[in-house]
């Protein structure tokens, strides 16, 4: 089979294949090279076309095929791209140094703050002593103590807005 024969039994369905490889692929220029990628193929098979009743429903099954096995190769390099960006559930070390700085600031200004709210502070927070307890050892009533605790946690709150806002160190 020459060219000029093979160009007279492609051109009828030639539009075909770039249309269900562009419904397949949606670009244009993906498209195109399935085209031309199929009608490459057919070339090198133009020797055996004469066998299949159909040659435009082989071409139609090339192009199908061709343009599944594209996007399976794109959705598996999707795949690792999306495995790449994949991130550690470990805090970064910038974020562990912040917090630990965090840590330092709250624990000067509870070190300014008067002994017996330190003391409270200390209990209720750190310790995690239950109210009726922490009344037990401070010999104060509890509601007392949650005004106290209020209180104290405000100050502790406005120092550190103040030293983040104003970079106070």
């Amino acid at each position: 089979m020459n060219q000029n024969v093979f160009i007279e039994l492609i051109n009828p369905f030639k539009d075909k294949v770039f249309r269900l490889a562009k419904r397949l692929l949606t670009s244009t220029e993906e498209a195109e090279d399935a085209t031309q990628e199929v009608m490459v193929k057919l070339w090198n098979k133009k020797e055996n076309l004469s066998d299949y009743n159909n040659v435009e429903a082989v071409a139609m099954t090339m192009t199908k095929n061709y343009c599944l096995d594209q996007l399976k190769s794109k959705r598996a390099g999707n795949l690792k791209i999306v495995h790449n960006n994949y991130t550690d559930r470990e805090p970064l070390l910038d974020k562990k140094l912040e917090d630990s700085n965090s840590l330092e600031w709250v624990e000067k200004i509870i070190n300014q703050l008067p002994e017996q709210l330190q003391i409270l502070i200390q209990l209720r927070d750190v310790e995690q002593y239950e109210f009726d307890e922490i009344a037990k050892i401070v010999n104060m009533n509890e509601t007392a103590i949650r005004v106290a605790l209020s209180r104290a946690r405000k100050k502790i709150r406005e120092s550190m807005l103040n030293t983040h806002r104003y970079g106070i160190q």
